[in-house]
């Protein structure tokens, strides 16, 4: 007899703070704008319960701030946080691409470079923003796992949801979509050869061109 798991659906805290996440991902929430636990509960049709260990969740990732009346606001982007970030992506993700250059199976090298290939016909086929920004950060995800170094995986991941909003916010499709492109083309150009150094500079570059771009987009956006 065949053994087999069945799957377990997911607590409904889980499900709840998946699905705030997106909404907040996708702006269906202004920045700093205050969500009230029992409006949601009401909203989704449940428990309070669920919601507020959901939103106790986003708070760890920072998308929620808590306030001093006992609410929660979302989350909003500072230039301050952008410094930070990066300071972390940089550090982190060059010291991943230089490992990688050294560690990574010639398979996670084919992997790298077909995730290039699907993002590269994402943009000709005008897919749409979420789908690009999901392979461009699957590109940085396959290069950390080559590095092999779990607890560098690990540093990131606690950061990653903020990662992840900075890249929607900064993200506008066309010329950028094609600009990240070239840049990751650039990264692999060298990892294939294994130059750790060119691959790292790559990689450096590329991070403080985003460094810019998001600072742009926030003083234009600060002005509106």
């Amino acid at each position: 007899m065949n053994s087999f798991e069945m799957e377990r659906p997911a607590p409904y805290h889980m499900q709840f703070y998946e699905q705030l996440k997106q909404m907040i991902f996708d702006g269906q929430f202004q920045p700093g704008e205050r969500i009230n636990e029992t409006q949601l509960a009401k909203q989704f049709g449940v428990s309070r319960s669920p919601v507020r260990e959901a939103m106790r969740l986003l708070e760890k990732d920072e998308l929620l701030i808590a306030d001093h009346r006992s609410g929660y606001s979302i989350y909003t982007l500072s230039e301050e946080d952008v410094e930070e970030l990066y300071q972390i992506r940089i550090a982190l993700e060059t010291l991943a691409v230089e490992l990688a250059c050294k560690e990574a199976a010639q398979k996670e090298l084919d992997e790298i470079e077909q995730v290039l290939t699907q993002a590269d016909e994402a943009i000709k086929q005008q897919l749409p923003s979420k789908d690009i920004v999901q392979l461009h950060e699957a590109f940085h995800q396959k290069i950390i796992l080559a590095s092999h170094n779990h607890r560098l995986y690990k540093q990131l991941n606690h950061v990653n949801a903020l990662i992840h909003f900075c890249r929607i916010f900064h993200f506008s499709g066309g010329a950028r979509a094609e600009t990240i492109q070239t840049e990751h083309a650039a990264i692999y150009s060298e990892m294939k050869e294994r130059r750790s150094t060119e691959a790292v500079q790559a990689m450096t570059n590329h991070l403080l061109h985003d460094v810019m771009h998001l600072k742009q987009v926030l003083s234009e956006t600060n002005k509106d």
